[in-house]
């Protein structure tokens, strides 16, 4: 008897057992065929892939004005009107950020006025007149003169020497 529950035992584990690879194998069929969709869709994509960076380079290409034998009048044009589009952009980016640098300057320049004249107002110094562009534009035209003139006595000739030695050596006519 004991025997029998042994076999009957065995038995079912054995069946049991089938059954889990039975299982085992339709769930792996099943795993290869998606995974064999898998590929073959990743195939396709990878070739669609391919050929959009073929016309990509294709078109820089162009656009750099290599390989332009081919094109006709038309193809021409339009490379012609998407590179003064681009152009136009590069120009309009190029001004914004040039007028912000301005803007920039300006208020630097504002910031070191003021600490120019806190400074020279801590010191005791008279602080130097600096004019803006605006101020400069504004002023009747002998004081631009005036403004625009550093000295009238500036040393223009080429001397070669020690500073000392160049007083010694010009005429007393100048």
């Amino acid at each position: 008897m004991q025997y029998v529950f042994i076999a009957l035992l065995l038995d079912i584990s054995v069946q049991e057992t089938i059954e889990r690879y039975q299982r085992h194998v339709k769930e792996s069929n099943t795993n290869k065929q998606t995974s064999e969709q898998n590929v073959e869709q990743l195939k396709g994509e990878a070739a669609s892939m391919i050929k959009k960076i073929e016309i990509l380079e294709v078109s820089k290409r162009k656009l750099l004005g290599e390989c332009l034998g081919s094109c006709t009048i038309e193809e021409l044009q339009q490379i012609e009107q998407q590179l003064e589009r681009s152009v136009g952009t590069i120009r309009a980016r190029k001004n914004k950020v040039f007028r912000d640098q301005i803007e920039q300057l300006k208020q630097k320049e504002k910031l070191l006025t003021a600490e120019n004249a806190r400074l020279s107002n801590k010191s005791g110094v008279q602080p130097w007149r600096v004019l803006s562009m605006e101020q400069r534009e504004n002023l009747p035209c002998e004081e631009q003169r005036e403004s625009s003139s550093v000295s009238e006595d500036v040393e223009t000739e080429l001397f070669i020497g020690l500073p000392e030695t160049r007083t010694k050596r010009l005429p007393l006519g100048n």
